[in-house]
């Protein structure tokens, strides 16, 4: 009779290194090509959480401002906030251009220099998702959120056309061993779970934001220099695991559009308002 083999040991993940790595691919596009397709999100968010004139409204992860500038254009005060400083001066340009007041701020969204409850409102769009520590993350963003307080987020779901993206990118240059997906953000029981204790409600309902270009092949073209995780992972291949890549995606972005005269794709996401208990 043989002995069982022992159960292996859980993969521990370097946090602090996958932060530090993943600033880097974020830096390395320029999001803000993509963030300003993203608009009307931060606009739905905005009047999910019935935003009020006069409120505090914190943006984390903020990107180039898409909830910043909802809840600016409501009359609230806003602080926006993320860890790539070019994204927050495109922000900045953004709300200067419109004669929005905003307060820009560099700031991590797992260790937020603000006291605790000072925010009536926070606000995360396809930002606080990518995290490397999710639950951090949750814990720092419910600490700032006043009791009775909201939070609101849009993240992508799994089985949605970013969360496709993201697994098929895996499956040619492999995420860290260990490390929670982003995607699980866009579930409601990972949600319950990171707010467990901090959260008197979650109302979440599923929405879609159409990605549109001439092609796929446009859009991969695009997204390989100004999308960071798109633009590492063409980087880290050879010339046939780049050929590789492409045909993969492309297939996936025909696969999911609904014309066949242009990629017309529709990307769902989790729209979630959190009250603070």
């Amino acid at each position: 009779m043989s002995l069982a083999e022992p159960a292996a040991a859980p993969v521990m993940p370097d946090l602090a290194a996958v932060k530090q790595r993943q600033q880097a691919t974020w830096a390395a596009g320029n999001y803000s090509a993509v963030g300003t397709t993203l608009q009307i999100v931060g606009e739905e968010l905005a009047e999910a959480l019935d935003l009020m004139p006069g409120e505090r409204v914190l943006d984390v992860a903020a990107g180039n401002g898409n909830a910043t500038l909802a809840a600016a254009r409501r009359f609230c005060h806003v602080t926006s906030t993320d860890y790539v400083a070019a994204w927050l001066a495109d922000g900045k340009r953004r709300a200067e251009a419109e004669g929005l007041p905003v307060a820009f701020e560099e700031a991590d969204a797992e260790n937020l220099p603000y006291a605790d409850g000072a925010f009536d409102v926070v606000t995360s769009t396809f930002g606080v998702m990518f995290t490397a520590d999710q639950e951090r993350a949750a814990r720092e963003l419910a600490r700032v959120t006043r009791s009775g307080g909201r939070l609101g987020f849009a993240n992508w779901t799994p089985q949605g056309f970013i969360g496709a993206l993201f697994k098929t990118i895996g499956r040619h240059v492999p995420p860290p061993a260990g490390v929670r997906a982003p995607s699980e953000w866009g579930t409601d029981t990972r949600l319950a779970t990171l707010f467990a204790g901090t959260a008197h409600a979650i109302r979440t309902e599923r929405k879609v934001f159409v990605f549109r270009y001439p092609s796929a092949a446009a859009w991969i073209d695009s997204w390989r220099e100004i999308y960071g995780p798109m633009a590492k992972a063409f980087q880290a291949l050879d010339a046939a695991g780049q050929e590789a890549l492409r045909a993969d995606l492309i297939a996936l972005a025909e696969g999911a559009s609904r014309s066949n005269r242009a990629m017309v794709v529709p990307g769902e996401y989790l729209e979630a308002v959190v009250t603070r208990a």
